[in-house]
């Protein structure tokens, strides 16, 4: 049975990478720090799998790579990063260590371990280092221009992967989604926070005018991308993961609302309300997947009206899962610069 290492796999997108990746039959070994977004409810599922194993480990830590050459997994999917931009302006200092000291100590250990096996390391990125998009779509030949600390710092990281695979040949692969929704994600992001307030009868908080544009994808589409990354992506490259389809917070939140009066009695207190702006707030982000999608032959399943009533259901269908969050997580506006 392969070995697959996820970093990052108690978060959102980890835990659903290790959902497919035990459907196909892998042994997965899950290293995660154990943060606020860290969730053990995610892998609630599978903690007893006989393909399952959890590690506790910061990828800054040197017992990364005993972990790495005890277990020789044929790939590493590289998760682990702190995410959320508002966090980043309040706390930088944790962005840098995380998503480049961290990143940095992780090429260290694989740069030795791929030397005596045969191995890939998928490194996960974001659309938000291209900047602003305010029209058509980046490709990954487009300049980075981040924005905010976090998206700076997930920059950073893309750099060093690029150059280690130039000068120390590792055999790597970067790949920069665009915004993730879907089940398990913490509610400091927009869509649970937006269902959470909904199913508390809370108003819904938006920045600015609500017309931010971002391109939405189903995580567990992102996945399927992901895999197909790791079986057929050649090394060195990159490769844009998007869905084609951008909305504006507005329309997000609109969506939510009409899905949720499907589902159960809304409270008269769910109605958008428009808050102060975030510092260097990004209007819009837009990928070209075409590479993906031409060289890989791999597309996008679930429109985003599908996809978020599976969001919402299962946010719905899995109250618990808030319960085991700080409130203060939740519901504290952080950010303000």
């Amino acid at each position: 049975m392969k070995k697959i290492l996820v970093t990052g796999g108690l978060g959102f997108i980890g835990s659903n990478l290790i959902d497919l990746l035990i459907s196909k039959k892998y042994y997965v070994v899950n290293i995660d720090k154990v943060s606020y977004s860290s969730n053990f409810y995610n892998t609630k599922d599978y903690k007893n799998s006989k393909k399952y194993k959890f590690i506790k480990c910061n990828i800054k830590d040197k017992k990364l790579k005993k972990i790495i050459f005890k277990y020789k997994p044929t790939a590493i999917f590289n998760l682990a990063a702190e995410t959320h931009v508002d966090r980043s302006i309040e706390n930088p200092k944790n962005f840098i260590d995380n998503n480049i000291v961290g990143v940095f100590n992780l090429l260290e250990c694989f740069k030795d371990y791929s030397k005596k096996h045969k191995s890939k390391l998928i490194h996960i990125s974001t659309d938000e280092v291209y900047g602003d998009i305010l029209s058509g779509r980046s490709s990954e030949n487009y300049p980075y221009r981040p924005s905010s600390p976090y998206a700076a710092s997930k920059a950073a990281s893309d750099h060093l992967i690029s150059s280690y695979i130039r000068t120390y040949k590792i055999p790597a692969i970067v790949t920069n989604c665009s915004n993730n929704y879907g089940p398990k994600q913490h509610p400091e992001k927009l869509i649970p926070k937006l269902i959470y307030n909904i199913l508390n009868n809370k108003p819904l908080p938006i920045y600015g005018k609500g017309k931010n544009s971002r391109e939405w994808i189903y995580v567990k589409d992102h996945c399927e991308a992901l895999l197909k990354v790791f079986l057929k992506g050649k090394i060195g490259e990159f490769y844009n993961i998007g869905s084609n389809k951008n909305l504006n917070n507005l329309q997000v939140s609109n969506e939510l609302i009409n899905i949720s009066k499907k589902n159960f009695r809304v409270g008269k207190k769910v109605k958008i309300l428009l808050v102060k702006d975030r510092p260097g707030h990004d209007r819009r982000y837009a990928l070209n997947s075409n590479k993906i999608k031409n060289k890989l032959g791999w597309h996008p399943r679930t429109n985003f009206r599908q996809g978020i009533k599976l969001t919402f259901d299962w946010y719905y269908n899995n109250r618990s899962y808030y319960k085991l969050l700080s409130k203060k997580d939740i519901m504290r506006r952080i950010g303000k610069g």
